[in-house]
């Protein structure tokens, strides 16, 4: 037999004490149950409760159910041309898709940006743009995603931002009603040779599986009313 330490034979000594005191202690408890008097408990069985009568919650319109509205056409959410305003050149033959290839295409290196998009699990993409006058261009983006395995909406809004929020020169304000979306305009001139200074606005923002992008270019700086005003317009027909 293993030799116990001197402290160990102290510790198994108060440690079986404790166990003959448990055991004791049940069965004095079950003698003492056992001379009271029966407690009547009630019934498992329990009445069956009566229904409630009438007809259920009448389901959710097409206008108020944002699920349906965004399965749909995603065009018709789209906000309109306005009058007097001209369609973009860079749309004309469009029918208001954007493609998974076309759209990569507006990024500097559509190669890696078509991947992404694959990965992002990119579902389509609804456009229109138009020009008003020499003043300034407009294009409106919604980009839908199927997010099955990731929030690639929030992503997409979170990147475009902070693309813009790295430009020098440039102020921004939160978009009412979105949460984290954001408007930008961008004070100091894109310059190139042989071209005119470009000023430009943008404004980002989310809402369930689609991406607003709105993009506002002219020969002269953006005003902030007109870049907030088209981005909580386009929102809130999300």
């Amino acid at each position: 037999m293993a030799r116990v330490p001197r402290r160990g034979r102290g510790t198994l000594f108060f440690a079986a004490a404790a166990v003959l005191g448990v055991i004791a202690g049940t069965c004095a408890g079950y003698l003492i149950q056992a001379d009271r008097e029966p407690t009547e408990l009630p019934p498992l069985s329990q009445p069956v409760l009566d229904q409630a009568e009438g007809e259920g919650p009448e389901p959710l319109s097409a206008a108020r159910d944002r699920k349906v509205r965004t399965d749909g056409d995603l065009r018709r959410l789209l906000l309109k041309k306005p009058a007097g305003a001209e369609k973009a050149e860079w749309l004309e033959g469009a029918d208001g898709w954007l493609g998974i290839d076309t759209y990569a295409d507006s990024y500097t290196d559509p190669n890696d940006k078509f991947g992404s998009l694959v990965n992002d699990e990119f579902r389509r993409a609804a456009v229109v743009g138009w020009k008003v006058g020499s003043s300034y261009s407009v294009e409106i983006r919604l980009v839908q995603f199927r997010q099955h395995n990731s929030m690639a909406a929030v992503d997409t809004s979170n990147n475009h931002q902070s693309w813009a929020e790295e430009k020098p020169g440039t102020d921004s304000w939160g978009i009412p009603g979105t949460g984290e979306g954001r408007a930008y305009v961008h004070t100091r001139p894109d310059t190139e040779p042989g071209y005119q200074p470009l000023y430009g606005a943008e404004a980002h923002a989310w809402r369930g599986d689609v991406a607003m992008e709105i993009w506002v270019y002219g020969d002269r700086p953006i005003p902030k009313k007109t870049i907030m005003d088209l981005a909580e317009r386009q929102m809130e027909r999300l």
